[in-house]
């Protein structure tokens, strides 16, 4: 194997994690209510709510300084130990409840009969199908004018549009959650919420210089995967809004410059160098949103490592797999979360994002006249593909896989998103889809039933096994399905088959969408991880209407189960709203 040796590159450096190493840039969130400070880690630390979500979801009845002379003068009184019930009075007179600055919203262009119902052919997925799309009226999300008026009293960042939120404890929007959920609008016909979320990426970009995580200030340190071009494609695929386009083409550009300048490393091979993209979050202390458990955690490593162990974590939150055996391994014990080093691996999919983005640049700078910055993105394409193809392609597996940068080889775990690749169309060669399918094969996940799983190791992370996520499943099906041999296509149709069949049997049961699925046991919700399984559940929403739409001719609810018809199903027939097939 050609020796391999990673560095980042000096320009890099230079304009990115080099400034901010010295202090020129500071953190993106200083606020010593919400990101730091004592207030925060004494009612954390205290453990008031089950979920440290809540309290840094709160809002300030009073002006942050205020609020803070009086904790100030109560931390003095008690030797900067306030005993717990004190610490909870405090809170309560000074904070009001998580979610009174936002407001449910009603999509103003939801309407009953979207033309997908009726490409459903059969009678129990059409009806659910409706159920889903109803679900849109439920996840909308509109923000007061006061968190504009006052922003230094909420965490809550401001938008100015109406937006469409995951669900449960996920009061505000997320990054790569929204372009799944945005798939599932556009077949709703819901263009202009779509525009509209759209607007607010596109805002926080020319604020921020990135899309954050999600809508809030703790979140500004890092971003997540890099979909908002992909976004402004699917919008135009159906409104065909090119002066939209127009308006804010450098501001896309502007967002693949944040990844280009702070989430870039070199990779050497035989003698060649090439740049990659990894996730990487170059700030310390604990995430505010998970404050206790990463403090607890931090407890367990040496005191000089826990500034590393947090930044690793912010990185793995970055990569949206938060958490998971991909950034375990190679660790001193893969099995413990402590062992996380997501930036020291160079990710399959982080890169297949960006190839696409650079693609989608591509076309979008052609169709608005501009050759020049056409044929850049096509350059740029092209290199990043050069060195997938050497760094992370693996041809006698037939499949890409992550990139160890201090070990120098490849991490052959099985993951779905090692094929992510041919979910964005960054490859070469027409036998590249059945490679893959042997791959898949080879690694026995499609013996599972009920949908792909995360992993094929159980660490009691969210994202391993047994749990399977709808964007996971999306990145191998839709994959497959461009390949052009019969045979894989069809796996693909019955890995649609099966995820569907788990998404409908756990909403017969329970009347509800989630957010991850058990696919080992089947037909349950998902676990693990930081905090329990929510409910919504926006990509999972997003991702089941794809997938009707696509197969909705051939899916099949499977044969019902010996016992009552559905709650959700019986109504939908006795109120006559089941749409009739064409």
């Amino acid at each position: 194997m050609p020796e391999r040796r990673w560095e980042l590159p000096l320009p890099l450096l230079l304009l990115g994690l080099g400034l901010r190493a010295q202090g020129a840039l500071p953190p993106p969130c200083e606020s010593r209510v919400y990101c730091r400070g004592e207030l925060l880690h004494q009612v954390q630390m205290a453990k008031l709510y089950p979920d440290d979500k809540q309290f840094v979801d709160m809002s300030l009845s009073a002006a942050p300084e205020q609020v803070l002379r009086s904790f100030g003068e109560l931390a003095a009184a008690h030797n900067h130990s306030v005993p717990g019930p004190r610490l909870r009075a405090f809170v309560q007179q000074h904070f009001r409840a998580a979610g009174q600055e936002l407001e449910p919203w009603a999509p103003e262009d939801w309407h009953g009969s979207p033309r997908l119902l009726q490409r459903i052919s059969d009678a129990r997925l059409r009806a659910w199908a409706g159920q889903l799309h109803q679900i849109w009226r439920k996840l909308g999300k509109k923000i007061k004018p006061e968190v504009l008026s006052r922003p230094e009293r909420f965490s809550l960042i401001y938008s100015p549009h109406p937006f469409i939120v995951p669900g449960g404890r996920f009061l505000e929007f997320y990054y790569w959650d929204s372009y799944w959920v945005m798939e599932g609008l556009l077949l709703s016909e819901m263009t202009r919420t779509v525009e509209g979320m759209l607007r607010n990426f596109l805002s926080l970009v020319k604020t921020y210089g990135h899309v954050p995580n999600g809508g809030r200030v703790y979140y500004l340190q890092r971003s997540q995967p890099p979909l908002l071009t992909l976004m402004m494609d699917r919008y135009l695929s159906h409104t065909y809004n090119v002066s939209f386009l127009r308006e804010n083409i450098e501001t896309l550009a502007l967002e693949l410059d944040f990844w280009a300048v702070n989430r870039t490393v070199s990779v050497s091979v035989g003698g060649k160098s090439y740049a990659l993209n990894r996730y990487h979050v170059p700030y310390g202390g604990p995430r505010p949103e998970s404050y206790s458990k990463d403090t607890e955690l931090a407890d367990t490593v040496p005191a000089g490592h826990r500034e590393a162990l947090w930044a690793e974590l912010k990185a793995g939150a970055e990569s949206g797999w938060d958490f998971s055996s991909r950034w375990l391994v190679g660790g001193p014990d893969p099995d413990l979360l402590s062992s996380i080093r997501t930036s020291k691996l160079v990710p399959v999919d982080l890169n297949a994002f960006l190839c696409q983005a650079e693609e989608l640049m591509s076309k979008f700078y052609l169709l608005l006249g501009n050759a020049s910055q056409a044929a850049r993105y096509r350059n740029l394409r092209a290199q990043r593909l050069a060195a997938m193809q050497a760094v992370l392609w693996d041809e006698q597996k037939g499949a890409w896989f992550d990139y160890d940068l201090e070990k120098g080889k490849n991490n052959l775990e099985f993951y779905p998103s090692n094929l992510t690749p041919l979910w964005a169309g960054c490859f070469s060669g027409n036998s590249i889809p059945d490679k893959a399918l042997k791959y898949l094969e080879d690694s026995q996940v499609l013996t599972y039933r009920h949908g792909i799983p995360t992993s094929l190791v159980n660490t009691g992370q969210q994202w391993d096994s047994p749990n399977g996520w709808a964007p996971l499943q999306d990145l191998v099906i839709r994959g497959l399905a461009q390949s052009s041999s019969p045979r894989t296509q069809e796996v693909a149709f019955q890995l649609a088959q099966n995820w569907i069949r788990t998404n409908f049997d756990v909403y017969s049961h329970k009347s509800a969408m989630y957010e991850k699925y058990d696919v080992v046991s089947g037909g349950q919700p998902g676990g693990g991880g930081e905090y329990d399984v929510q409910e919504g559940f926006g990509w999972t929403n997003g991702v089941a209407l794809m997938l009707l739409d696509r197969y909705g001719d051939r899916l099949s609810a499977g044969a019902p189960r010996a016992r009552q018809v559905p709650g959700f199903l019986l109504a939908t027939l006795l109120l006559g709203f089941l749409p009739q097939c064409p």
